[in-house]
């Protein structure tokens, strides 16, 4: 999210040759240890190494494999969040992929603009449903609704696509207790609330259920902690509910997109500078005269550049989400985000805390 200074650069650039140097001098020794251990001759060593750097380069740059499709006529899947950003396009992608979709809009009632596009298409497989995913009320309607307007309700519903979600930010001293509670009542509480609406039709179809969830579910960052403990949230209740849901053929995945601010607008200059009011107003004084204002602007400023970044292309989410309602065999997690952001997550979820600490922040 912030720019790194010249000493951040120096210390992943250093980083990296010093990897290098340790992996070229001491993988080869400790494959001919390895090799005598087991009795092999030495010579094998150049072999070993080859097929681990091949096996690296497959693994970044081979296409994904095909695992199986099922088949999506009489399919339907349920998707929150339909109003803008990714709900609102793959309830438009996997409608045009002939699924039956179910489109809960929080504005629907309201004539959002997004809810309206979705019933311009006047399909008999595109459903728009009113959906607050923060009300029980909501929920429990908007799933009566989908059993009563199944092709079979007995089969069950396919999928269910959790995907509503807000985001925020503020260092934890600005943040209010409201802000952290609202964030994690739409991105965590109702993902659950949701799920166990809508459980009962997915356990029938033996279907799926996809969390979005976010990399910042797998790292923290500044100024970002209501967001991280909701997506954290929803990657444990994600996992929990894979591990349940296994005897029933239910399979659950997650979807941990990096940074899509420019193709979704989660974040805009103009909420920035309401948020960045907000917070400074209603921050204690102690903590105003501690940071001080203009620690507070440089990181607003940050904030406001983040606006401008990231992928503008939808693509590899939808594809990924896609992937993981037809495919016989979904993975897991999916990962759709840049080089530099996958690195990022690998080293902050594999690397003792000490070397991230002090390569990114």
């Amino acid at each position: 999210m912030a720019s790194q200074s010249v000493f951040q650069v120096v210390v992943l650039v250093s980083f990296s040759v010093f990897l290098t140097i340790v992996l070229g001098f001491g993988l080869p020794a400790l494959l001919n240890a390895l090799m005598r251990m087991v009795g092999l001759p030495e010579t094998s060593v150049t072999e070993c190494i080859v097929v681990i750097y091949a096996g690296f380069v497959l693994y970044v740059a081979t296409p994904r494999i095909p695992r199986g499709l099922v088949k999506v006529k009489g399919k339907a899947v349920f998707i929150t969040g339909c109003d803008c950003g990714f709900g609102f396009a793959l309830a438009k992608h996997l409608h045009s992929h002939g699924f039956t979709v179910f489109a809960g809009c929080l504005l629907k009632d309201a004539d959002g603009e997004g809810a309206k596009e979705l019933e311009e298409l006047h399909s008999d497989r595109m459903k728009v449903v009113q959906l607050d995913v923060c009300s029980d009320e909501q929920v429990k309607k908007a799933a009566e609704f989908i059993e009563d307007n199944l092709q079979d309700s007995q089969r069950g519903l396919w999928a269910v696509v959790n995907n509503a979600g807000i985001s925020a930010f503020g260092e934890v001293e600005f943040t209010s207790m409201d802000t952290y509670k609202q964030v994690s009542e739409v991105n965590l509480w109702g993902t659950i609330r949701v799920t166990k609406a809508v459980l009962p039709l997915i356990r029938r179809a033996k279907g799926r259920v996809v969390n979005l969830a976010s990399m910042y579910g797998r790292m923290g960052n500044l100024m970002r902690s209501p967001y991280c403990i909701s997506k954290y949230g929803v990657e444990a209740f994600s996992d929990c509910l894979r591990y349940e849901m296994r005897a029933w053929g239910v399979k659950v995945s997650v979807v941990e997109p990096g940074n899509f601010v420019m193709a979704t607008g989660i974040l805009t200059r103009d909420f920035v500078a309401t948020a960045a009011n907000k917070l400074w107003s209603e921050a204690p004084a102690k903590v105003k005269e501690d940071y001080g204002k203009s620690h507070f602007e440089h990181l607003m400023a940050l904030m406001r550049s983040y606006c401008n970044s990231g992928e503008k292309d939808m693509a590899p989410v939808l594809d990924d989400i896609t992937d993981a309602i037809v495919s016989k065999r979904p993975y897991t997690r999916y990962s759709p985000m840049e080089p530099h952001w996958w690195i990022r997550v690998q080293v902050m979820t594999h690397l003792p805390g000490a070397i991230s600490d002090l390569l990114y922040f």
